[in-house]
């Protein structure tokens, strides 16, 4: 076929004035697909491959030629002769399809301003015997779905989506504009093809309608019954000295020391007008007007018997036998007893027991390293392991040995007073000569009432 466009650039006006003189005015308007060159003062054809994103579709390539372009199939081989008939030859299945195409002077008026020209896919010729673009937008040639918007392109048009819309596949989704970055300062909530601010209380949204600001309530409206004190976002409200907040944060009442925390004093807050007062439990006395102290009444006030001993503990006091050792054990020195190797009985008791007190404080933190159990006699190629013989039917200790002569008894539960725990721990001793005794520490624990 025989692809001939001729396109009318630019003309010049001629008027005469009222001197009859002769004014040439040049416009630099050029038809579609030309555009003016100031530089070599005419119109040059426009690339429209270069310019029109995917400007061709089914794998076609894109031919630029003057005043528009073609859509041809790859294998086309296009063959130029400046100045002469051009000619593309397509070879497809067997057979030439020829495609001549005429260079066309933008700047030249058509030759036969009758004669029907052939214009590329996407225009038509005009009254002016030139090929213009055709809006296909405007004519509803368009295939472009309802949710979308048809936009003309030179030859041809793109459907698009909406702003605040995207396209996924052939449909045009909403924009999430909350999961990009951040147009609010606060809040952004999302709204088909939009979305708005919102701000938190205590702010306002500003004139721009993305930035939040802080609203002064105690200038605007002072909620406060005495002392009002602007923040960011709220306000507080503060009384005179000698009053409290009331439940709601914005009246004043007259202060309950005791009220105001359950830690003003370490046991129990008496409260007096305009005052406060701390008191202590049995066994505890006062200390620094807020603090318990444990009295030791085995200085002040000793109730024990001549034969027993006083032992002190947090809260408390209780009286021990000074001579605390059964038969068929004996009393060798303080609150050690041993029991007689002439004594048959003794080959299956432990050699020696000794006696040992200790008071820890109600509700202490575990673990906890308590006491420590140590050899006090050391013999060459002696192994020395330890164990708890008794008292920790429920688990509350454990025994972990720190070194060969040494062992460490941990509290891995919380005891609570007052009570009395008595836990035996034995040191077994053995010898490369097969000698093997055991000696037991017995520890008596007492828990006292409170955690101070």
């Amino acid at each position: 076929m025989m692809l001939t466009v001729m396109f009318l650039a630019a003309f010049t006006l001629t008027s005469v004035n009222s001197q009859a003189s002769e004014e040439t005015i040049t416009y630099t308007q050029c038809t579609d697909g030309y555009e003016w060159d100031p530089v070599r003062q005419g119109c040059k054809d426009i690339d429209e491959c270069e310019i029109v994103p995917d400007a061709c579709k089914g794998g076609m390539k894109c031919v630029n030629h003057y005043g528009g372009y073609l859509c041809l199939p790859r294998t086309a081989q296009i063959i130029v002769n400046n100045g002469r008939e051009d000619t593309a030859a397509e070879s497809t299945g067997g057979r030439n399809n020829l495609i001549r195409r005429t260079p066309a002077d933008p700047h030249r008026p058509p030759a036969n301003p009758t004669h029907q020209i052939q214009c590329a896919t996407g225009y038509e010729q005009s009254d002016q015997n030139v090929c213009q673009d055709i809006d296909e937008c405007a004519t509803g040639t368009h295939n472009c779905r309802e949710d979308q918007v048809c936009i003309n392109l030179r030859g041809s048009f793109s459907c698009q989506c909406p702003s605040g819309y995207q396209k996924r596949g052939e449909q045009c989704v909403d924009i999430d504009e909350c999961n990009l970055p951040p147009y609010c300062h606060h809040r952004c909530v999302n709204i088909p093809g939009s979305y708005y601010c919102q701000c938190n209380s205590g702010f306002q949204l500003a004139a721009n309608n993305h930035t939040c600001v802080d609203i002064n309530e105690c200038d605007a409206n002072n909620p406060c019954a005495q002392q009002c004190y602007n923040i960011l976002g709220s306000f507080i409200c503060q009384c005179n000295p000698g009053f409290e907040l009331s439940s709601d944060r914005i009246n004043c009442e007259d202060i309950d020391e005791c009220r105001t925390s359950s830690y003003i004093c370490q046991y129990q807050c008496i409260n007096e007008p305009g005052k406060f007062s701390c008191i202590c439990p049995d066994g505890y006395q006062v200390v620094g007007a807020r603090t318990c102290q444990d009295i030791n009444e085995c200085e002040t006030t000793n109730e024990c018997r001549e034969d027993e001993m006083c032992w002190n503990y947090h809260g408390g006091f209780r009286c021990y036998p000074r001579n605390p050792c059964q038969d068929p054990y004996v009393l060798t020195s303080e609150n050690r007893c041993v029991c007689p190797v002439s004594n048959a009985i003794c080959r299956e008791l432990p050699y020696s027991i000794v006696y040992k007190y200790m008071s820890i404080r109600s509700d202490r933190t575990v673990p906890s390293d308590i006491f420590q159990i140590q050899a006090t006699t050391i013999y060459p190629s002696t192994i020395h392991t330890f164990r708890i013989k008794s008292g920790n039917e429920n688990g509350e200790f454990y025994l972990r040995q720190t070194s060969a002569i040494s062992a460490m008894l941990v509290l891995v539960k919380s005891l609570s007073g007052p009570r009395e725990h008595i836990v035996d721990l034995e040191m077994l001793t053995v010898n490369n000569l097969n000698y093997r005794t055991s000696s037991v520490l017995r520890l008596t624990i007492i828990v006292g009432p409170f955690s101070f």
